[in-house]
């Protein structure tokens, strides 16, 4: 039967339908998906997000979720690590391994690969502020394993104007950090080409509060503003943009967060077009989706399985080319290993068995998708010009324009679930008294002071010359205007800590 597809009454389905005039796949403005075969070519990849506790504890899940059929691997990182400290730090004390795993040192970042081959897997690394130290910790650890680093891929989340706008883990002032974006970007094109360098995140942007339409055009404001910056650093957009991915969420309303994604595509299309992009690889808005994490309830969590259920097809019919469910239990913990496989399981049943994947778009043509599609462009787009007019992304969050917005709908959101307007199924309607969950994953406090071992025994054993030589040269560099990943790779080679390169920079840069 080669790759013919049929319904279960044995009606042939075509690869794609197309009315008249229709825009077809894979063609500017890609409204209907950056490739003409989508899923019936590859399917999109499977993530699971993971991370927590210690090295040794994360690896021991990465490979469980390999085992399970995961295709990409998605690393969560505890917050001392997202603002650059280490494990014995002062301000990391009660946040060791509890949102994530805890990396002091490259001999952190081995035991958490240990067994995996960086070449064979892709891995998205969400981090920000430190994400040119986690990076360089990945590419010295893919070296270490013989690994052709022009052949390694994956994604760094790298976008800290959402920190700024939403979510708060950034270090240095917005100039310093966007100069250590730049000089990502342009390491990265040369020795790391197969890279993504920045997911323009509006995942953050929801869970703070936002609406779909201000997700959208936050995210693109942010994304023209990376552009913009590499641009005005001599970089080619060309090469540059083609590197760049996005990393949406997904809530319930499942016919608005479809438009969504058709709007995100054609509206990045059309920005990438009029900065100058004109190799279609520049043009295209890739992007990962996670299940909204601010729609699960801790109560009757069982039917979080059906909200990640509805989510999760709604970013496939959007389009995405890669996908995060999360775990039934995380409103009240981290997942479980059970919630983790239900959730993969979710993305692999609506692969195999739903029949979604058959052809390209499959709700093209619909008045309302279509209808939805064009007003969700043209409200994001009167965001855009607004935050255009106050001179780009950065001063507007500088004027803490975009924050405003996000309260405010943050806020008109609260007040309609307690009023009753707007209905959660098991919080404010529907509701019972309820056993808790029999099982619920706590990580244990005392892996801080297991850390704390481990840099100890690092600081022993590693050669302090060669480190404090590797600190200095980081710290001219800083001074100076040349591209730091180089000397950010050293130190990290010589087994540098990620607290003790942030204090470099801080001195240079100074904190926000």
């Amino acid at each position: 039967m080669g790759d013919k597809r049929f319904t279960t009454s044995g009606i042939e389905i075509k690869p794609v339908y197309e009315g008249e005039g229709s825009e077809a796949p894979g063609q500017f403005p890609y409204t209907r998906g950056i490739q003409p075969d989508m899923y019936r070519g590859k399917l999109w990849t499977m993530r699971q997000y993971a991370g927590f506790s210690t090295a040794e504890e994360s690896n021991k899940r990465y490979h469980f979720l390999l085992s399970q059929g995961t295709t990409g691997l998605s690393v969560a990182f505890d917050l001392p690590t997202q603002i650059g400290y280490d494990s014995d730090h002062e301000l990391a004390e009660g946040e060791v391994g509890k949102v994530g795993v805890a990396i002091d040192s490259l001999k952190d970042m081995e035991i958490l690969f240990d067994g995996i081959k960086l070449q064979d897997i892709t891995t998205s690394m969400t981090i920000n502020a430190t994400a040119s130290i986690l990076l360089a910790m990945y590419i010295a650890l893919a070296k270490k394993q013989g690994a052709d680093i022009k052949q390694i891929s994956g994604t760094i989340q790298n976008d800290i104007l959402k920190e700024y706008a939403a979510r708060g883990t950034y270090i240095y002032p917005p100039g310093p950090s966007m100069r250590l974006i730049t000089d990502i970007f342009e390491y990265c094109s040369t020795e790391v080409p197969k890279w993504n360098t920045i997911s323009i995140s509006g995942y953050h942007i929801r869970e703070a509060g936002s609406t779909a339409v201000q997700e959208l055009a936050f995210t693109l404001a942010n994304g023209k503003a990376y552009l913009q910056a590499a641009l005005s650093k001599g970089l080619d957009i060309n090469v540059f943009a083609k590197r760049l991915s996005f990393f949406f969420n997904c809530h319930n309303n499942f016919f608005e967060e479809i438009a969504k994604f058709r709007a995100a595509r054609r509206m990045w299309a059309n920005i990438t077009k009029s900065l100058g992009a004109t190799d279609p690889s520049a043009q295209k808005l890739r992007f990962h989706t996670q299940t909204g994490g601010s729609t699960l309830t801790a109560q009757q969590p069982l039917n979080n399985i059906v909200r990640v259920s509805n989510q999760a097809l709604a970013a496939v019919l959007g389009g995405t080319q890669s996908l995060h469910t999360n775990g039934y239990d995380e409103a009240l913990s981290l997942p479980t290993q059970q919630a983790a496989k239900i959730a993969l399981r979710t993305q692999q049943i609506i692969a195999f068995e739903s029949g979604v994947t058959d052809t390209v778009d499959p709700l093209a043509g619909s008045y309302f998708i279509e209808a939805l599609t064009d007003e969700l462009e043209a409200a994001a787009q009167l965001y855009i010009d607004k935050i255009d007019a106050m001179g780009g992304s950065v001063k507007a969050i500088e004027q803490d324009y975009m924050q405003q917005e996000i309260a405010a709908s943050a806020y008109l959101y609260q007040n309609e679930i307690e009023k009753g307007e707007r209905i959660l199924v098991g919080v404010n309607k529907f509701t019972e008294k309820e056993e808790p969950l029999a099982e619920v994953f706590r990580v244990d406090d005392s892996i801080r002071a297991h850390q704390i071992e481990k840099l100890r025994q690092l600081r022993e054993q590693r050669d302090n010359y060669q480190v404090a030589v590797a600190l200095s040269n980081l710290k001219q560099a800083a001074q100076g205007s040349i591209n730091l990943m180089p000397y950010i790779l050293t130190a990290v080679e010589s087994y540098a800590t990620l607290g003790e390169i942030s204090d470099v920079m801080r001195e240079v840069f100074g904190e926000y």
